[in-house]
């Protein structure tokens, strides 16, 4: 599930002390050194091996991480099957920055204020399916459904739907119907589709699958989806080499506006290097259909979250202030000539 990415080293640009310039997302050149004089960094990327982390994808596979850091560093990029793998990674100091959903985000926040939220990724893309037939959270009692893992968006989705309804679930999979965390994602839907489970709350294209497997769409999972966080301590040591890294992520998303069907095609086959196999092509044009690729992270969506989960009892109240670290973000889109966010 690994692979390490590695920008090329330019022998000439090493010769050269207090370089400091670099270009906006869209011009394809690369930036200097992280500091004069410094030597280059390895930024350990954290990511999910599914649709919704996209801009993660094609920024490998088209290179826009390695443009961008130019000699200022290398990305070794790490795939994980569930947020909460990627937080316990990001809080144990094996990762500098991730893509994660909001969920993990939250808790990282709050067993650590060393994470900061550096822009957004994207909004939608998840949904509660279930099998056909099944029109209520009320026919779901008694039955067994899925989610990547505990206290990850998805989740938190389910079960505060299922609260919603009247329908109760508890960590231990008990309760009125029974929440299995199922990794990898792949795995709920061989289940759903052999019959073990009745559905289950997945991100794309799982959720995808399952529908074409005969499932239900119960709730098109509003919010957002994935954002993109890093450590205190990286941002503070590093900043010129995140400034890089949200560059080649607004790109990302750029490319995927301006070029889609080469976006597919280059997430799909970056997926399928950490996968070991490809998706159809048509599940992925689906998956890229139900999601908004955006570099706002949308604070109100977050606050739900946290909100959903603290009420589920999945999480302790939590003060959100000081989560965000958008200046960065905004300082790149300015360049780019693009609109400024807030949090």
């Amino acid at each position: 599930m690994r692979r390490v990415t590695t920008a090329a080293m330019i022998a000439a640009a090493l010769l050269l002390a207090g370089c400091s310039s670099s270009s906006s997302p869209s011009s394809g050149s690369t930036s200097t050194a992280n500091a004069a004089g410094s030597s280059p960094v390895t930024v350990r990327l954290g990511f999910l091996s599914n649709i919704t982390h996209a801009p993660a994808l094609i920024g490998l596979k088209e290179g826009f991480f390695t443009k961008a850091l130019g000699s200022a560093g290398t990305v070794k990029a790490t795939a994980f099957s569930a947020g909460t793998e990627e937080t316990t990674a990001i809080l144990s100091g094996q990762l500098d920055v991730a893509y994660v959903g909001p969920n993990p985000a939250i808790t990282a926040w709050q067993k650590s204020s060393d994470i900061q939220i550096i822009s957004g990724v994207a909004t939608g893309g998840a949904s509660i399916v279930v099998k056909k037939g099944i029109t209520s959270a009320a026919q779901l009692k008694g039955k067994s459904l899925a989610t990547p893992s505990l206290g990850n968006t998805q989740d938190v989705a389910l079960r505060y739907w299922l609260k919603q309804h009247g329908v109760t679930t508890n960590t231990t999979g008990g309760g009125d119907a029974f929440i299995k965390p199922t990794k990898p994602n792949s795995a709920a839907v061989l289940q759903f589709k052999s019959g073990q489970i009745a559905g289950g709350s997945e991100p794309a294209p799982y959720d995808i699958q399952m529908v074409q497997d005969g499932g239900t769409v119960l709730l098109s999972e509003p919010g957002v989806t994935t954002l993109l966080i890093v450590t205190k301590s990286f941002l503070s040591a590093h900043p010129a080499v995140v400034s890089d890294l949200l560059k080649a992520q607004v790109q990302a998303n750029n490319f995927i506006k301006s070029n889609p069907t080469q976006a597919q095609a280059d997430a799909n086959a970056e997926l399928a290097s950490y996968t070991g196999k490809p998706l159809k092509p048509d599940l992925v044009a689906a998956s890229f259909k139900e999601i908004t690729f955006t570099n706002d992270p949308n604070a109100a969506s977050l606050k739900t979250a946290a909100d959903q989960a603290v009420s589920l009892g999945l999480l302790k109240p939590v003060n959100l202030d000081g989560i965000y670290a958008l200046d960065p973000l905004n300082k790149v889109l300015a360049e780019a000539g693009e609109s400024q966010i807030s949090s």
